[in-house]
C-alpha cells in the first residue's frame, strides 16, 4: 500500500529562486560550452570592429573634435547593438537548421531563464568591443569623454533591448533562412541608414522622423548622453523609446515561447 502510494505521488514541482538560479547557471554553462569554438573569435571580431570602424572613418574624412566624439560614441553603441540584433538571431537560425533548437527547449529550465542566460553571454560578447572602440577612438582623435554614472543603465538598456529584439525575431520567425536574411538587412540598417554615427539631420525628413520612434537612434542617444555632453537634447524621450521597445520584445518573446509545448 505504501509502495503504491509512493509510486502514485506526483513529482515535486521545481520552482522558486533557488531553482531559477541553478537553471540560469546551467544555461550559461550550456551557452559557453556550445560557443566555445567561436567565443574568443567573436570577442576578437567585436574588438576589431569597434576599433577598426572608429579609426577607419577617420582615414577617409578629416573629423573635427566634435564629429570625432560623435562618431566614437556611436561606434560604441553599434558594437552593443550588433551582437544582440545580428549575432543572436543568426545563432538561433543555426540551431534550427541543425535540429538542435527543439532539444534546447526540451531542457527542464524555465523559458525566460534561457533568455536571461543568452543576455549574459551577449554582454560578454559586446562589452570588449565597446571598450575598445572608446579607447582607440580616444587615442586616435585625442578625445576626452565625460563619462557619467548613467553609463551603467545606458549600457544595460541598450544591450537588453538589442538582445531581446533580436531574440524575439529569431524565435518568432520559423524559417532560419528568413531569420538570417533579416539579420543581414539589420546590419545595413544599423550602419548605413540609422543616425548612430551621424546626426539625424543628415537623413531625409521622413526618415529622421521615423527614427524618433525606432530603437536605433534612441539607443545611441542614451549611450551618447552617458559618454559626452551637449549632443542629446531630450535623453528622457530616448529612454522611453528604448523601454517601450524592450517591453514589446519581452511580450513577443513570452508569447512565442509560451506557444511552444
Amino acid at each position: 500500500m505504501t509502495g503504491h502510494a509512493a509510486a502514485a505521488a506526483p513529482a515535486a514541482v521545481r520552482r522558486g529562486p533557488r531553482h531559477w538560479w541553478r537553471s540560469y547557471l546551467m544555461m550559461v554553462r550550456w551557452e559557453l560550452t556550445n560557443l566555445r569554438l567561436v567565443f574568443i573569435l567573436t570577442i576578437a571580431v567585436q574588438i576589431l570592429t569597434g576599433a577598426g570602424f572608429a579609426v577607419g572613418i577617420g582615414l577617409f574624412i578629416d573629423l573635427p573634435p566634435a564629429a570625432a566624439l560623435y562618431l566614437a560614441t556611436g561606434v560604441a553603441t553599434m558594437t552593443l547593438m550588433i551582437v544582440g540584433m545580428v549575432l543572436g538571431p543568426q545563432l538561433v537560425a543555426q540551431q534550427k537548421a541543425e535540429d538542435t533548437y527543439d532539444f534546447l527547449w526540451s531542457l527542464p529550465v524555465p523559458r525566460f531563464v534561457a533568455a536571461a542566460a543568452w543576455f549574459t553571454i551577449t554582454v560578454f560578447f559586446a562589452l570588449p568591443g565597446m571598450v575598445a572602440a572608446l579607447l582607440v577612438a580616444g587615442w586616435r582623435f585625442d578625445l576626452s569623454f565625460d563619462i557619467s554614472l548613467s553609463v551603467v543603465p545606458a549600457v544595460f538598456l541598450t544591450t537588453f533591448a538589442a538582445t531581446l529584439i533580436g531574440y524575439a525575431l529569431a524565435h518568432a520567425i520559423p524559417e532560419p533562412q528568413i531569420t538570417a536574411a533579416i539579420s543581414q538587412v539589420l546590419i545595413f540598417a544599423i550602419m548605413g541608414f540609422s543616425p548612430i554615427n551621424f546626426p539625424p539631420d543628415r537623413l531625409p525628413g521622413w526618415l529622421a522622423s521615423l527614427h524618433e520612434w525606432l530603437p536605433f537612434q534612441a539607443m545611441a542617444d542614451i549611450m551618447r548622453d552617458s559618454l559626452a555632453t551637449g549632443f542629446v537634447a531630450d535623453p528622457g524621450h530616448a529612454y522611453r523609446v528604448v523601454l517601450l521597445w524592450s517591453a514589446a520584445a519581452v511580450a513577443l518573446t513570452a508569447w512565442v515561447l509560451g506557444r511552444r509545448k
